[in-house]
């Protein structure tokens, strides 16, 4: 009996603890993981080719840019900052779209918004080849719709685009990559298929969607981020973590949760975790009356669930009786 008893503790500690590294094991890759934003790419030189393709003018450089998020994401080796958080930052600071692929504008963004690097890019190429053969065939023509004539044609879209990881402190270019993508394709237009595009309704093009990805100019887009992402993800390495010390104080406490006088600006991130101690005795020099030393006492740890440059909103990990005033310091584990 004593023997079955055993093998039955035995068996559910090893299940309880399956259990634990499967809940704590995505956690602790996630906090291992690069953390990063990625620009909307510059798209300048090529904006009248888009713009004849789409018969509008389209952000092919922010359709690039989520394309490019979209599989990064997927691939796991970065953590990639929502388009929201982003946006949020560029309009508190008037960012132009002629900054786009500046590696200094982008390291200030990228300090505000506490990644370990970001990543800027230009699209270099967004057009066609068509070739008209048959009564009234124009010949070659490049970059352009080549839609005159009556008889057969061939068209063959291309995509370059080349991006570039800036490290957020410095503006030093930590790695350049390029993409390019081919499709072609007989009797079809740049953004045809034959059926089921909609087209640049308002002016806007879902790069993400299947319908514009069965096109030539979307299976070449896909192609060529599919490329960069590829080549982006065996960077990873080459993207270090700063070491920062951050030293704040509790602001507030609401509903279970501690929001902190310090933020990105200061270097905090997501996923950061913070000691909290109260100050229960100020020690001063009796001739000066200059503050030599706090005693504290230690209260527990939070962690960091959102940022903004000025202030943080953490989760308490463990501890409680938090209040207003006190010392929120990095946690040295």
């Amino acid at each position: 009996m004593k023997k079955v008893l055993a093998a039955i503790i035995v068996c559910v500690f090893a299940w309880t603890s399956g259990l634990w590294a499967q809940s704590a094991g995505p956690a602790q890759t996630q906090a291992q993981k690069k953390r990063i934003a990625i620009m909307d790419f510059d798209y300048h030189t090529v904006q009248s080719n888009a713009s004849a393709i789409f018969g509008t003018n389209v952000d092919v450089g922010q359709g690039i840019a989520d394309l490019l998020v979209d599989e990064l994401v997927k691939n796991g080796t970065y953590s990639v900052i929502e388009r929201q958080q982003i946006d949020k930052v560029l309009n508190e600071q008037n960012f132009s779209n002629s900054d786009r692929a500046d590696p200094a504008s982008a390291a200030k963004i990228g300090k505000l918004l506490g990644v370990d690097a970001i990543i800027v890019g230009s699209i270099t190429e967004f057009g066609n080849e068509t070739k008209n053969v048959g009564v009234g065939g124009g010949g070659w023509t490049w970059h352009g719709l080549g839609t005159g004539g009556f008889g057969h044609h061939n068209s063959k879209a291309i995509v370059a685009v080349t991006a570039r990881i800036v490290n957020i402190n410095t503006g030093e270019i930590l790695a350049s990559e390029d993409g390019k993508g081919e499709s072609s394709r007989s009797s079809t237009s740049m953004a045809g298929f034959g059926g089921g595009w909609g087209g640049a309704g308002g002016g806007q093009v879902n790069f993400g969607s299947s319908d514009f990805q069965q096109t030539i100019i979307g299976e070449a887009v896909k192609a060529a981020t599919d490329q960069l992402a590829t080549a982006l993800e065996g960077d990873a390495s080459k993207v270090t973590t700063p070491t920062i010390s951050v030293s704040g104080v509790v602001a507030a406490v609401v509903n279970g949760q501690v929001v902190l006088n310090v933020g990105s600006g200061a270097g905090l991130r997501v996923g950061d975790t913070l000691t909290i101690e109260r100050v229960t005795m100020t020690i001063k020099d009796p001739t000066t009356g200059k503050v030599l030393r706090q005693m504290t006492t230690p209260l527990g740890e939070v962690q960091v669930t959102n940022v903004d440059a000025v202030s943080a909103v953490c989760k308490i990990l463990s501890g409680s009786d938090f209040k207003v005033d006190d010392l929120a310091k990095t946690a040295v584990h």
